[in-house]
C-alpha cells in the first residue's frame, strides 16, 4: 500500500492484509509504532523521511520485518529502530539503506528464542547510547552500548542470534555519536552467542563522554563483546573516538579476521588504538594507528590471544602511552613502519585499575611472549627518562630493521 498521509499509515498498520507499507511522502511528528510480523516498511522511489516526536521512540521490529530505504529521525537519545523481546523469535530482520538520528537497538531478550540480523547501507548521523539499559561487565569495566547495538542477551547458551552487517557508519569527524559506536555483542562468557559472518563499517566517530579519571566504564569505536562470534570485521573507513576511556578498536570475542583498512585514530585518556581480550586470528591495520591522550596506548594484548597481528605504523603522544604492550602470549606481530612514543611516564587505565606507565615504544610485559615480532622502522621514544624497548617476557624471534632511538633527557 502506498502511503502518503500519519492517518493512512495508522490505518494500514491496523490492517493485516497489509503486509508492504510503502511511504511516498515525508511524514512529520510521528508517534512511534510496531511492524507486525511479517510487515516491510520501506521509502518510495527516494529515501523519504519519517519524524518522530520530541521524546518517542521510532518504528519497532517485531518477526520477519524490513526497513529499506528511509531516513528516521528521533531524538539522539531514543531508539529510531529497535525491537520487540515479547515475540518468540526474529526470524529475519532486515535493515537497508537507511540514514538515522537516533540508536538502531537489537536485543534478544525476553521471549526471543532465535533469528537473523541483516544490515547495510546504515548510517546513524548522530546518537545518544549512553543511557540506554544494559552494560557489559568484564575486566574490571562496564561498557557502554553503542549507536548502533546488536546484543543476545540471552542467558541459555543454546540461543544464537545470527548476523550479517554490512556498511555501518556512525557519527562524522568533529560530530561524534554518543555512547560506543557500533557494539556486537552475546550474553558474555557463557551464555547466548551473536554469530556474525561480516561486521563491515564505514566511518564511525564515538565519544563515550565518560567522566575524565572513571575507573570502571569504558566506550569503543567499534567492539565485539564477549560472547560474539564474527567471521570477519572490516573497518574500511577511519574509525576515531574522542573521549577519555574510548577504545576505538576493541575485542573481547573470538573473531577470525579483522582488517582495518583506514585511521585508527584517538584523542582522549586512556584511548587505545586496538585492544584484545578475547581470541583474534589475524590482525591487519593497513593505516596509521595514532593517539593523543595520557595513557593511550597503541596496541595492547591483555587477555585472550592474538595469533598474528601486522600494522602499518604505531605513534603515540601522552605520557603513560605505550606504543605496543603484550601481557599474554601471542603468535606473530610485524609492523612496517616503526613505533614512536613522544610521552614520559603517566597514567593509564588497565584492567579498571589507573597504572603508571612510561611510554614505552614496545613493552613485553611477565606473562607475555610472542614467537615472533618484527619491526621495520625502529623504536623511537621522545620521553624522559623512556627506553624504546622492555623486554620482560619471551620472544622466540625479535628483528628491529632501523634500531633504537632515545631522545629524551637522560633516555
Amino acid at each position: 500500500m502506498i502511503i502518503e498521509t500519519k492517518e493512512k499509515l495508522l490505518g494500514a498498520l491496523a490492517d493485516p492484509a497489509v503486509n508492504e507499507l510503502i511511504i511516498a511522502a515525508p511524514l512529520m511528528g510521528m508517534a512511534g509504532f510496531r511492524l507486525r510480523p511479517g510487515q516491510r516498511l520501506v521509502g518510495g522511489t527516494k529515501r523519504v523521511t519519517l519524524q518522530f516526536c520530541p521524546g518517542s521512540d521510532g518504528v519497532q521490529m517485531s518477526s520477519d520485518n524490513s526497513i529499506a530505504n528511509l531516513a528516521i529521525t528521533c531524538d539522539d537519545d531514543r531508539c529510531a529502530i529497535w525491537n520487540d523481546a515479547g515475540v518468540g523469535r526474529l526470524g529475519v530482520l532486515c535493515l537497508d539503506n537507511l540514514r538515522v538520528t537516533g540508536c538502531v537497538r537489537i536485543v534478544a531478550e525476553g521471549e526471543i528464542r532465535d533469528g537473523h540480523v541483516a544490515a547495510r547501507n546504515v548510517q546513524i548521523e548522530s546518537a545518544d547510547a549512553r543511557g540506554l539499559e544494559g552494560r557489559p561487565q568484564g575486566y574490571g569495566v562496564q561498557v557502554l552500548p553503542g549507536a548502533f547495538t546488536l546484543w543476545n542477551r540471552q542467558n541459555d547458551a543454546s540461543v544464537t542470534i545470527t548476523a550479517d552487517l554490512a556498511h555501518l557508519c556512525a557519527g562524522s569527524e568533529g560530530r561524534p555519536v554518543k555512547g560506543s559506536g557500533i557494539f556486537v555483542a552475546g550474553a558474555g562468557f557463557a551464555g547466548g552467542r551473536l554469530v556474525a559472518q561480516r561486521v563491515v563499517t564505514g566511518g564511525v566517530y564515538s565519544d563515550g563522554g565518560i567522566t575524565e579519571g572513571t575507573a570502571d566504564c569504558i566506550a569503543g569505536g567499534v567492539f565485539v563483546v564477549s560472547g560474539a562470534v564474527v567471521n570477519q570485521v572490516h573497518n574500511e573507513s577511519p574509525v576515531t573516538t574522542y573521549g577519555p576511556n574510548d577504545m576505538v578498536l576493541d575485542n573481547w570475542g573470538t573473531v577470525d579476521s579483522w582488517v582495518a583498512d583506514g585511521n585508527v585514530t584517538s584523542y582522549g585518556s586512556s584511548g587505545i588504538g586496538f585492544v584484545n581480550f578475547g581470541q583474534l586470528n589475524d590482525l591487519l591495520i593497513n593505516a596509521p594507528i595514532e593517539t593523543f591522550g595520557r595513557g593511550a596506548r597503541g596496541f595492547n594484548v591483555y587477555g585472550g590471544t592474538v595469533y598474528r597481528a601486522e600494522f602499518d605504523r604505531i605513534v603515540t603522544h601522552g605520557d603513560g602511552a605505550v606504543g605496543i604492550q603484550i601481557s599474554r602470549p601471542v603468535g606473530d606481530i610485524v609492523v612496517r613502519r616503526g613505533l614512536e612514543t613522544y610521552g614520559g611516564t603517566g597514567d593509564s587505565l588497565v584492567k579498571g585499575v589507573v597504572t603508571r606507565l612510561p611510554a614505552i615504544a614496545l613493552s613485553v610485559r611477565l606473562g607475555g611472549s610472542a614467537k615472533n615480532i618484527s619491526v621495520r622502522g625502529g623504536l623511537r621514544t621522545h620521553g624522559a627518562t623512556i627506553p624504546a624497548l622492555e623486554m620482560l617476557g619471551n620472544v622466540e624471534r625479535l628483528d628491529i630493521d632501523g634500531g633504537f632511538a632515545v631522545s629524551g633527557p637522560t633516555a
